[in-house]
């Protein structure tokens, strides 16, 4: 029986010897083993060479992937004034071909004045006629508050869709005041008044879709000024500006960039929406500036120096 039992393994082996071409089979050594690990494992110089091939490959895609970004952002603030636009239109639609009152305003009765045109609730209404609150006339053609943030300015205001919705009711709850006021990032120009230094005459916003010929086409633009009371000799914008620095939220306006090291106007992407429904890109160096006006017919500015500053107007908007 034993001596069967050792012709049968003795056959098997046999056969795997003749499978492999008369070439015997052992197992393998520890010694090849652990040569055949070393052969396979990366020596110093070939990592060190990884890598600096991927800090290379990081370093041309990174600035490639900041310039996509970039991009998306500019076409997304496009888009959001393109929506603000049509949001105008169709309230106009329904109303007589009449856009919404500007809520850009300070005081009451006759006592009121203008403010900055990046309000999007005052402080309180200038009459018992009007609202307070730009959401009073929109929220049903703007639901989303999204739209009225600007993608490169430096962060959203907190409770911006809140406030939007609570419009005239609206109470910011970490203030004592029972109703206060909100500012955006972008600058809102129907049925606004202001001051055009240097011109010696009076900036008129549309009062509707087919205003006449004395009023501006002008809806909606980036916010970019100069010598806001936030931050005195500079340039602010909700675009971010070269070697800029953040002004940050507070209960009452919205975050924007802010830079005192420009001689003049920075080089930096400035939309602009008008009555047609189109936004246009426009270069810095044409555009023109207008002071907010502490009088309502818009004849007399603010005094240098102090109040909201200028703020920037494409030169589409005299025509």
């Amino acid at each position: 029986m034993v001596e069967y039992g050792l012709l049968k393994t003795y056959s098997r082996l046999h056969s795997v010897e003749c499978a492999f071409g008369g070439r015997k089979i052992s197992a393998p050594s520890k010694h090849n083993t652990v040569g055949r690990s070393r052969r396979l494992a990366f020596t110093l110089v070939e990592l060190l060479v990884v890598i600096s091939i991927l800090s290379l490959l990081m370093g041309i895609l990174l600035p490639a992937l900041s310039r996509v970004r970039a991009r998306a952002r500019n076409i997304l603030s496009t888009s959001n004034q393109r929506q603000i636009a049509g949001g105008t239109l169709l309230y106009a639609a329904d109303c007589d071909e009449r856009f919404p009152p500007s809520v850009a305003t300070v005081g009451f009765g006759s006592t009121w004045n203008w403010s900055d045109p990046t309000r999007l609730i005052a402080n309180k209404k200038r009459s018992s006629t009007i609202s307070r609150a730009m959401s009073a006339y929109l929220r049903n053609y703007l639901p989303d508050a999204e739209v009225l943030f600007c993608p490169n300015a430096p962060q959203k205001y907190e409770f911006l869709q809140e406030a939007w919705l609570a419009g005239e009711d609206w109470d910011h709850p970490e203030t004592p005041f029972p109703s206060d006021p909100v500012t955006g990032t972008y600058c809102f120009y129907w049925n606004y008044t202001g001051y055009l230094a240097g011109r010696r005459t009076v900036f008129q916003g549309p009062s509707g879709p087919a205003s006449g010929r004395n009023r501006s086409k002008l809806l909606i633009t980036c916010y970019l000024g100069y010598d806001h009371w936030r931050s005195p000799d500079a340039y602010g914008s909700c675009e971010k500006l070269p070697k800029a620095t953040v002004v940050p939220e507070t209960w009452l306006l919205s975050a924007y960039w802010a830079t005192q090291d420009a001689a003049e106007i920075p080089d930096i992407p400035f939309r602009a929406g008008y009555t047609d429904g189109h936004v246009e890109t426009v270069d810095t160096q044409d555009l023109i500036p207008m002071r907010v006006s502490i009088s309502a017919d818009g004849t007399e500015p603010y005094p240098d120096d102090i109040g909201p500053g200028i703020f920037y107007l494409p030169p589409n908007a005299l025509h």
